[in-house]
């Protein structure tokens, strides 16, 4: 029997629409721009009382910088050194600070991807530092070097996420003295996002430099973010060699770090919120000062990481009412010092991707946007409080994200009078489902995840009662097979590939981890 022409179906129609949502659409969405309320838990008078306590630190008591070059540097800046302890007036901080940019843009390889950050616009970075991974089997194990750059490939698909990070798990197929310069090769190659910079020595750091200045031109980073960095702080009041040398190597570059205190609160911190953030602000403000110091008018971004410590057993907990609080708390003080912040996001401390995972990383999703953060870290795969990235929660975590941005963006008000026009035309006892305004806008009205599953559950079960985690890991496979690597110049490849065989020529393979040769 002759086939019957079908009728082309019109532009724009359902048949159309539903083409589209068979083909995945990697485009990366422009950098968030919030439109929420902020949730702000202090008053003014709490906000200044946290701003007095945080300085009275630094004057009276001290911050150790452990590093001779930075306390000479401090020395020159007019600080009151004794031994290693630095004792700042708070007036010296507050005029340091006030050259920090409130904002600025991150420049990615593919410039259509160049994200700005500060005030109201936000940026999603997922997680890194895995020693393990749960793999595309679900199978908790040892990560490599392909492992990585499969999480590369999968950051570069995701629409919500704005980076690609760096070590997002450990490659332990690569001597630990030459993995930076691996693991940023992976960054760079696999997406054409911004991503972030190994600060694990001094000299690592400059490493980073230097393959980002192959990259994108050494006149360009001295003007232009193209990285990010990340120091923290020993806590209680300690910033140490390792990291205040790298600190330097990515400043002096133009180059912003996220000067981060790492909070485990109960542990490092006092036992309470309040006086917890006024000891992470002193540790905070202490290093925002000094990257004001090292290059006056370098970005910075005020960092933190925040845990809570279980006092039954002394284990970092994620999710608790605390961390949403000292969220919040951060979110104000960052503001009142008008310098961009980090936060981190979706943290599980859950063994597998269960219902632990689920709701821990969805309770600091919700404060998290509701923070305001700017730079919001470890937004996809967290689990086992960082000691494994999951195949399963990255996928799963940059859908939230995608859904966290849609909300995040506020109501839309473009389509309010036509909406209303549909009111009329349907009347009392009527329904939407066919109507011009509906047809027009179904696509957009409502988020849509893929990885939730909303069907009955007869359905569910005879479409084989598919539970998230394998719904996820079919979705990385599709990801993966559908992968197209952004092309990297040759030109440029040839130099990087170049530099790291000279540099891990150079580099012992039996280094320690923290060179300063």
């Amino acid at each position: 029997m002759q086939d019957i022409p079908k009728k082309p179906a019109r532009a724009g129609g359902r048949s159309a629409r539903r083409t589209s949502r068979e083909v995945t659409d990697f485009s990366m969405l422009p950098g968030l721009i919030r439109n929420l309320p902020l949730c702000e838990v202090m008053d003014d008078d709490q906000v200044y009382l946290i701003d007095d306590a945080s300085m009275s630190i630094l004057e009276n008591v001290g911050i150790v910088f452990r590093d001779p070059i930075a306390l000479e540097d401090w020395r020159k800046a007019g600080a009151d050194v004794r031994g290693e302890v630095v004792y700042l007036d708070r007036g010296l901080v507050r005029e340091l600070i006030k050259t920090i940019p409130s904002d600025f843009t991150y420049h990615a390889r593919n410039p259509d991807r160049k994200v700005r950050l500060g005030g109201k616009h936000s940026m999603f970075i997922p997680m890194t530092g895995a020693p393990y991974l749960r793999d595309l089997d679900d199978v908790r194990r040892n990560p490599t070097l392909d492992d990585l750059a499969m999480f590369h490939k999968l950051a570069h698909m995701m629409p919500a996420l704005h980076s690609s990070a760096h070590h997002i798990v450990e490659p332990y197929d690569h001597a630990i003295s030459h993995r930076h310069l691996q693991i940023t090769y992976s960054s760079m190659k696999y997406s054409d996002k911004t991503f972030m910079g190994m600060t694990t020595s001094p000299k690592n750091a400059e490493d980073v430099l230097d393959m980002c200045a192959i990259l994108f031109g050494d006149t360009f980073i001295d003007s232009h973010p193209v990285v990010t960095g990340n120091c923290n702080a020993n806590s209680p009041l300690v910033w140490d060699e390792t990291m205040l040398g790298a600190m330097r190597a990515f400043n002096r570059r133009n180059q912003p770090v996220l000067c981060s205190p790492f909070v485990l609160g109960g542990a490092n911190t006092p036992a309470s919120v309040a006086p917890t953030v006024a000891q992470l602000n002193a540790e905070a403000l202490s290093a925002l000062a000094y990257t004001q110091v090292i290059r006056k008018g370098c970005p910075a971004i005020y960092g933190h990481y925040l845990a809570t410590v279980s006092m039954k057993s002394g284990a970092p907990m994620a999710g608790t009412p605390e961390i949403s609080l000292m969220n919040f708390m951060i979110g104000q003080m960052a503001r009142f010092y008008d310098v961009p912040w980090r936060t981190s996001n979706t943290l599980g401390g859950a063994k597998t991707f269960d219902a632990q995972a689920g709701y821990e990383s969805a309770t600091t999703l919700s404060a998290v946007m509701h923070s305001g953060a700017n730079y919001i870290w470890h937004s996809a795969g967290w689990n086992e409080a960082g000691m494994h990235c999951s195949v399963a929660k990255f996928i799963v975590d940059s859908e939230q994200c995608a859904m966290a941005y849609r909300m995040a963006e506020g109501p839309r008000w473009d389509d309010f009078e036509a909406g209303l026009a549909a009111i009329a035309d349907v009347g009392p006892g009527g329904h939407y489902l066919g109507h011009p305004h509906t047809l027009e806008n179904f696509e957009r009205a409502f988020f849509m995840p893929d990885m939730f599953d909303n069907n009955s559950i007869e359905q569910w079960q005879a479409e084989g009662s598919v539970e998230i985690t394998e719904r996820a890991l079919n979705k990385a496979h599709k990801l993966l097979r559908e992968y197209q690597e952004p092309v990297l110049e040759a030109a440029k490849n040839e130099e990087l590939l170049d530099y790291i065989a000279r540099r891990e020529r150079e580099i012992p393979q039996a280094d320690a981890l923290n060179q300063t040769y």
